[in-house]
């Protein structure tokens, strides 16, 4: 709040049509608005922050906001208005956004309530776009420190997928291992935020992402999964070879092929400094693959509590190049990205050694 220069923030949800900031912004165990809710986030000029609540009781919401809403006595709209006269902030930060999904959750309907019901205050009604962002994209210490475990819960289930208690090649399909994904995901009481999706590569085939198809020796496999975890999502892609009977290990072109990508992974790593925008990040990236050589492609998007997450966008599959708005948004500390690329070399020259 204090970084995007917003002393109050109001974010109301309606059951069932819930804001999804709101819903980051509530203890697991009371999973939905009730009627309507409304939470009020206020910082004096002491950087003292206030958590209040103007919804219906709740025990569960209670340990987090202080409840503000006597309803044998007021509106739920006179609790708000007395709130904001009470403390009378310099402006009053709403869910509103052209740019960004998940900064635009306020609905028209709440939106014209709260025009009507705050007319006293509406010269100060301001957007709340980059405070949601910033909210929605940063990280606690502890959430750090959870992602790597349970990433790791999801490449343990891709090694398993991708391996011979799974696959018997000229028999299994790739339909049959995104099922067996989906149904192991489901059977640790996880959560998939996208179906799964597994497809291959075949010598001689020019398409180069073969779905619905039985795999074979010498296909090349590539799958993309993304569960849900204590609130966090994953967006994870990896391949694998299928070896001939004949074949103890990957064909050196094709390890040279992912050690190019490693290359690409590594340049891209290195170019995300705090305070660059998605397209300088870009631009840098693409730039120093070039003088490598490289014919890459670049597209990596926040995430955390939503997959695709809202930051700074770093190129898009369909969009080698500047980003209007969202790619002028900066990286900050404490962010998490998922990296999805790929890099050929233009010249058979081996591997460059970075």
């Amino acid at each position: 709040m204090k970084r995007t220069g917003i002393d109050m923030w109001v974010v109301l949800a309606r059951e069932y049509n819930e804001d999804p900031v709101y819903k980051t912004l509530i203890p697991y165990l009371q999973r939905t608005a009730s009627r309507l809710s409304g939470l009020v986030f206020y910082l004096d000029s002491s950087d003292v922050l206030e958590c209040l609540s103007i919804s219906r009781p709740s025990p569960t919401l209670e340990k987090f906001y202080k409840g503000m809403w006597d309803s044998n006595t007021e509106s739920q709209w006179e609790s708000l208005n007395r709130i904001i006269s009470e403390r009378n902030p310099k402006n009053i930060g709403i869910n509103t956004s052209k740019d960004y999904a998940l900064a635009d959750g306020l609905s028209q309907g709440l939106y014209e309530l709260l025009h009507q019901n705050l007319s006293i205050h509406q010269s100060k009604i301001v957007s709340a776009e980059k405070l949601c962002i910033g909210w929605l994209e940063t990280r606690s210490q502890l959430e750090l420190k959870k992602y790597h475990p349970i990433y790791n819960i999801v490449i343990d289930i891709i090694e398993e997928a991708f391996s011979s208690r799974v696959i018997t090649p000229n028999k299994t399909t790739t339909d049959e291992v995104q099922w067996w994904i989906m149904q192991r995901i489901n059977d640790l009481g996880l959560e998939a935020w996208f179906t799964p999706t597994v497809d291959l590569q075949r010598k001689g085939i020019k398409e180069n992402r073969i779905s619905n198809t039985t795999i074979t020796h010498g296909d090349i496999l590539h799958c993309d999964v993304g569960i849900k975890y204590l609130g966090l999502s994953t967006d994870t892609q990896r391949v694998a070879y299928v070896l001939h009977p004949n074949e103890t290990e990957v064909p050196r072109g094709i390890k040279a092929a992912l050690s190019n990508c490693n290359d690409f992974q590594d340049i891209v790593a290195e170019n995300f400094v705090p305070n660059r925008t998605g397209n300088e990040i870009f631009t840098s990236s693409m730039e120093e693959a070039k003088k490598l050589g490289m014919k890459a492609m670049l597209y990596t998007h926040p995430i955390g509590y939503h997959g695709h997450g809202i930051g700074p966008i770093i190129g898009l599959w369909d969009n080698q190049g500047v980003v209007p708005v969202r790619g002028d948004y900066p990286l900050y500390h404490d962010t998490c990205y998922a990296l999805e690329l790929n890099a050929q070399k233009m010249y058979q020259s081996g591997i460059i050694k970075r």
